[in-house]
């Protein structure tokens, strides 16, 4: 009886023991099976999608280097390690190496493109942008045109060469003799100026007994001079010295307000502002505005000054302040 009984025991410590030891190597087993993953094929993948799939996996993407290749496009994976189906711990590095395209490029045309779409167009395909010349064009060409390249279009080209662009300034400017602006009213002048492709530079007041105040009574550059379209012309005006001392800056205190108003329509204007005062130009404002809309200006009184007023880059109004 005694003897049933302790075979009976080993056999119940015995199923204990198998039954035990099968539980842990399988609870070992599903937990190694949790902690390691199978690393995925990537050469061929571009590195989003390589980026997405580790990530994914739970493992950490590093790029080791990149390399030209004649099989794969730019931004493919060409090599990876661990390789594919190799079993690695979640949270371990995957290093893969991408593929810069191919070594030669065929140079794209760059011909009729402004500078900037050109730099973009170059930079896109690994190159570089090389020495810039600008000449002056006819006016077929657009400033800031491209007009010639070297190397030429369409012609393999290594990778990160850099490349020589001949860039228009435009048509060459016109150039004429100086018109006589003396005698004119300032409003006369400024509008005859801008007339003539030029632009009003710096206003200077001087006296000369005799004259008409406010009159042109000077010019530079002079009459009958050689000048180019845009050339600023800075005028001397005929005002009357007011015989006051010079003010310090605690009395120079601005005026009160000068206030246009824009014409009543449908459309917004660009509104430009510019005061001229001791030789000084400054933009008072340079803004769309609505129609019917009131522009208030700040005009000092301190000394001599002229404000002139622009919508859509037409003079409108020149008004004169005196102390």
């Amino acid at each position: 009886m005694m003897l049933r009984v302790t075979k009976i025991l080993a056999l119940f410590i015995l199923f204990l023991a198998i039954t035990g030891g099968t539980a842990y190597l399988t609870l070992t087993w599903i937990v190694k099976s949790e902690d390691t993953v199978v690393v995925p094929d990537l050469v061929g993948k571009d590195v989003v999608y390589a980026l997405e799939m580790l990530t994914d996996l739970g493992l950490n993407t590093k790029i080791k280097g990149s390399q030209y290749s004649d099989i794969f496009a730019k931004n493919y994976v060409t090599l990876q390690e661990p390789g594919p189906g190799a079993e690695i711990k979640k949270g371990r590095d995957v290093r893969i190496v991408l593929s810069k395209g191919m070594k030669t490029v065929v140079m794209p045309n760059l011909t009729g493109l402004s500078s900037r779409q050109g730099r973009l167009v170059i930079e896109e395909n690994g190159l570089c942008v090389g020495r810039i010349s600008k000449v002056y064009y006819d006016t077929v060409v657009a400033k800031d045109e491209i007009i010639a390249q070297t190397p030429s279009k369409n012609k393999p080209t290594t990778r990160g060469q850099c490349v020589n662009l001949l860039i228009s300034l435009g048509p060459r400017p016109r150039a004429f003799k100086m018109s006589s602006f003396e005698g004119l009213s300032i409003d006369e002048a400024v509008v005859l100026i801008e007339r003539s492709n030029l632009q009003v530079g710096r206003f200077r007041y001087d006296y000369q007994p005799g004259k008409p105040e406010h009159i042109i009574i000077d010019q530079n550059p002079g009459p009958g001079y050689r000048v180019l379209d845009g050339t600023p012309v800075d005028l001397v005006v005929n005002r009357k010295p007011d015989g006051k001392e010079a003010l310090n800056s605690d009395q120079m205190q601005p005026s009160g307000f000068y206030v246009h108003r824009l014409a009543r329509g449908f459309l917004k204007k660009h509104v430009k502002v510019r005061l001229d005062s001791l030789g000084i130009s400054s933009e008072l404002c340079n803004e769309l505005m609505d129609p019917g809309e009131e522009l208030w200006l700040l005009v000092p009184t301190y000394q001599t000054a002229t404000l002139f007023i622009y919508e859509d880059e037409h003079l409108v109004k020149t008004q004169v302040f005196s102390p």
